[in-house]
């Protein structure tokens, strides 16, 4: 189906069938084989969400090279030290990072730099007399993508993403949340990220969908853009939830959207329920760079009636609940998510210690997530097993306390962190920032989860923030706010 369209660039206002962007992906192949790009090879990238992008990815898998799209909302040194990991033999940037690249050192360290033209998604040196070889044979194995995680707990890890995981993620995405051909999905998370490429671009592209791609999220623009687009499908983070329901555009009709899924991070229930109210269907979604990452599956009819669930695994992935002796929980006792399947990473790139502390000998990812499994065998994320504390001898899971802060109507977002108490060992102060026209009253606050929580899972402090700090991901910045919690004084409670 050449002509069938398979990618929109909103930003550029672009449209590129099948056949069109074959011929672009075979362009910047050649490319690739002019600068001497071949089998294990890396090729970084500097831009936002492009068709060239998209191209570059196709063109390094017919090589058997591997992308590394580079984080642009780094700091210098921070992307230094990912270039340094990477050694690509090219960086292919827009010219609005160059500055970037320059403080980063990225030109130093030896790889090549070519710049993406402003207006147009081909290769502006494309070397036409490129006699190009036929494609390389892929194995499963041979790495697609290089991703780099966002680094809240050390140096950023470069999770190796075969072109098996790309394959099983896109074929039990496509079967468990019944997507195909007459899909369409709007893509406005960063490529630097999984959810960018992994939770609707390439499981489409491999059904012959269309993908929509944003280069920047904006509320009024993304309602716009699904609408006109014809979008069936979308992906948001519980962030940009908000920022939509807030928003004046909230409330145009969308007929050809059946549901939004939210990902990232835990979606409050009274979120998901204001979207059903406007007649969208909504779920949750679970996954992770290093697996999937599309993991579960829940059916929209479901959804309402288990809040807080993200539902079934999806095909091909196998999952367990662990103790920390590492045995098997029960029903309705929270444990580690471990998963095994083909939609796994291959480990981080040059770092074989790193890798073996997050998968077991006999094939398991320790996600660090604790979840739990309901008699149905449905699952529901509690959290991460760091961000668990220890309160009087009592654990304090933040995910569960968060559930609770945020369906308070004057709160728009909230994050717990734990943090030293002389008596208690640790206690949870709570990070809040209220709803537009609302102001959040921390004792209020604190009452509304002493009526609904154990007391020793309640916050001892409550601060107030514009905005909670964010890693490039998206996720909450946690390191952030221990940061803040030693130096908190306005907002307290």
């Amino acid at each position: 189906m050449p002509d069938r369209v398979a990618l929109v660039d909103r930003a550029r206002d672009q449209r590129f069938t099948y056949g069109e962007l074959d011929r672009l992906v075979e362009s910047w192949r050649a490319l690739l084989v002019a600068h001497g790009v071949g089998a294990g090879d890396r090729v970084a990238t500097l831009a936002g969400n492009r068709a060239a992008q998209v191209a570059l990815l196709y063109a390094c898998g017919r090589m058997r090279a591997a992308l590394v799209p580079l984080n642009w909302r780094l700091a210098a040194p921070e992307l230094s030290r990912i270039v340094g990991n990477a050694r690509p033999a090219l960086v292919i940037s827009e010219s609005r990072f160059r500055a970037l690249a320059e403080s980063a050192g990225v030109v130093a360290t030896g790889a090549r730099w070519i710049e993406m033209a402003d207006d147009s998604d081909a290769p502006a040196s494309f070397a036409s007399r490129v006699l190009l070889p036929p494609d390389a044979r892929v194995d499963a194995d041979d790495a697609a993508l290089i991703l780099y995680t966002s680094g809240s707990t050390g140096a950023p890890k470069g999770a190796v993403l075969p072109h098996r995981q790309l394959f099983y993620n896109a074929v039990a995405t496509t079967t468990a949340w019944e997507l195909g051909a007459q899909d369409v999905a709007p893509v406005s998370t960063p490529f630097f990220h999984t959810g960018g490429w992994n939770v609707f671009a390439t499981p489409l592209w491999q059904r012959g969908g269309r993908v929509v791609l944003f280069d920047q999220f904006d509320a009024v623009g993304y309602l716009a853009g699904i609408a006109e687009e014809g979008c069936t499908v979308a992906l948001t983070i519980p962030t940009q939830l908000v920022m939509l329901l807030e928003s004046p555009a909230w409330g145009g009709e969308i007929p050809s959207l059946r549901c939004f899924i939210s990902g990232g991070a835990p979606c409050p229930v009274s979120l998901m329920e204001r979207v059903r109210a406007a007649g969208y269907g909504m779920k949750e979604g679970f996954g992770l760079t290093e697996c999937g990452p599309n993991c579960f599956s829940m059916p929209l009819d479901e959804a309402p009636r288990r809040p807080g669930s993200v539902g079934w695994p999806v095909p091909f992935l196998e999952m367990r609940l662990a103790r920390v002796d590492g045995s098997e929980a029960e029903p309705d006792e929270a444990g580690e998510l471990l998963l095994r399947g083909p939609q796994m990473f291959s480990g981080y790139f040059d770092d074989p210690v790193r890798t073996d502390e997050a998968v077991t000998s006999d094939g398991w990812l320790r996600t660090g997530d604790l979840a739990v499994r309901d008699a149905d065998g449905a699952y529901r994320i509690c959290g991460r097993r760091k961000e668990m504390f220890i309160s009087g001898g009592e654990n304090v899971y933040p995910g569960e306390v968060e559930s609770v802060l945020i369906e308070h109507p004057t709160v728009a977002e909230v994050a717990v962190i734990g943090v030293g108490d002389a008596k208690w060992g640790e206690v949870g102060r709570a990070f809040v920032v209220a709803r537009r026209g609302a102001a959040v009253v921390p004792d209020e606050l604190l009452r509304w989860g002493r009526a609904r929580l154990a007391a020793y899972k309640v916050p001892k402090g409550v601060t107030v923030l514009s905005e909670l700090p964010r890693l490039g991901s998206g996720k909450v910045d946690r390191g952030a706010l221990v940061a803040l919690a030693s130096s908190a004084t306005g907002g307290e409670g």
